[in-house]
């Protein structure tokens, strides 16, 4: 919808391109997930177990699939690949010649793997969130501990996942948007390149003030090698550089998350061996907590990826302020943005308040109303007079 009122003249532009992607991600997600989200939802206790297991994995599946279409157009507009620029009657447009080298782009994977990543993190985070609430309250406490122990999984899986995926996407970026991945570390200078820990950009100094950073670490990281140069913001003209106070904030934080993120699971997993997971009381806020700087982290990384890569919305391609619908006004914007936070504050209250709702209203005991689940069968008699 919006890119045919506010970005006219990116769909005429790359509509070949970025169509194609979006057709797919509704043809093999959109309609998988709506297709099966209702028997998930509502047919509990109106299908047999095998069924709505098989609906599940169908919504599952479809958000997979979703997010791979969705990543694969993002990638293409950071890395683009598989086309050719054609003069149309409204100017130049770029058209498919290779649409598997179009999805396979060279961040593609990468960054594909990245975000499925941050995908393990928040959800694992979210059940331990949920799972320490209820030992923190000391309620259902031998279910809230078998629950968190598949999140701490999940959660463990992710964070070391987002490492190794960061590590290669950050390959990717080096090779192919050196812009970004200087903006990232504040390297303004071509030279060995370090890694900063925290710090401040100067734009007019071309320098980080007020940080630290391992000497060479950056170049040791991309290349293997701590003094080999890597290419600074001085080499692209100033008008082609993203904000780089923000990104580099942005970046770091993100890092930090992940960090984090590492440290707690590793703790977890310790405690969890020596049979205290769910013992650990001075944990369980943390736990609950958890969610909160998971989802942050996932925002930080796309807030990173895409604010790194402007002017551009199509790297080396297109500019962001070339494609613009010219008959749209700043106050049509702002309103249509106005309108739609408005909506989404109302969806979010909603969504708030049901799931505030299950989140107080707690499992249900065996032969109750939705008796069925894995851990419920596990229980047996034991979430009966669990409390």
């Amino acid at each position: 919808f919006e890119f045919g009122t506010n970005w006219a003249a990116y769909s005429r532009y790359v509509g070949d391109v970025f169509g194609s992607a979006l057709a797919a991600e509704g043809i093999f997600a959109f309609f998988l997930e709506s297709g099966f989200l209702g028997i998930l939802v509502f047919g509990w206790d109106r299908v047999s177990r095998p069924v709505h297991w098989f609906a599940s994995l169908m919504v599952f599946l479809g958000s997979v699939f979703s997010s791979v279409w969705i990543v694969v157009a993002n990638s293409w507009m950071q890395t683009p690949a598989g086309f050719h620029v054609v003069d149309g009657p409204r100017g130049p447009r770029a058209e498919i010649v290779d649409f598997w080298a179009m999805v396979f782009n060279p961040s593609s994977v990468e960054r594909l793997w990245h975000v499925l990543s941050g995908s393990l993190i928040l959800g694992g985070a979210f059940v331990c969130s949920v799972s320490g609430w209820y030992l923190w309250r000391r309620r259902h406490d031998w279910f809230s501990e078998q629950s968190l122990k598949i999140g701490l999984v999940v959660l463990t899986l992710g964070s070391w996942s987002a490492l190794f995926s960061g590590h290669e996407a950050g390959s990717v970026i080096a090779e192919h948007q050196p812009a970004k991945l200087a903006a990232f570390e504040g390297h303004f200078h071509t030279e060995p390149a370090p890694l900063w820990l925290f710090g401040l950009p100067d734009l007019e100094g071309e320098g980080v003030r007020f940080g630290i950073a391992v000497p060479g670490g950056l170049s040791l990281l991309v290349h293997g090698d701590p003094t080999r140069p890597m290419q600074g913001l001085n080499e692209t003209p100033r008008e082609d550089w993203p904000n780089v106070g923000l990104v580099f904030q942005s970046y770091h934080a993100m890092l930090t998350i992940g960090v984090f993120f590492l440290a707690l699971t590793s703790l977890g997993n310790v405690l969890w061996l020596r049979g205290a997971l769910g013992a650990t009381r001075w944990l369980h806020p943390v736990w609950v907590a958890a969610v909160v700087p998971a989802y942050l982290g996932n925002q930080l990384g796309w807030l990173s990826a895409e604010v790194g890569r402007q002017p551009w919305i199509v790297h080396g391609l297109l500019r962001t302020d070339q494609a613009l619908s010219e008959a749209v006004t700043a106050e049509l914007v702002a309103t249509s943005i106005v309108l739609f936070g408005l909506v989404y504050l109302l969806l979010l209250a909603v969504w708030w308040w049901v799931l505030n709702a299950k989140i107080q209203h707690g499992p249900d005991a065996p032969g109750g109303p939705s008796n069925g689940g894995a851990i419920d069968a596990a229980a047996g008699g034991r979430l009966a007079g669990d409390h």
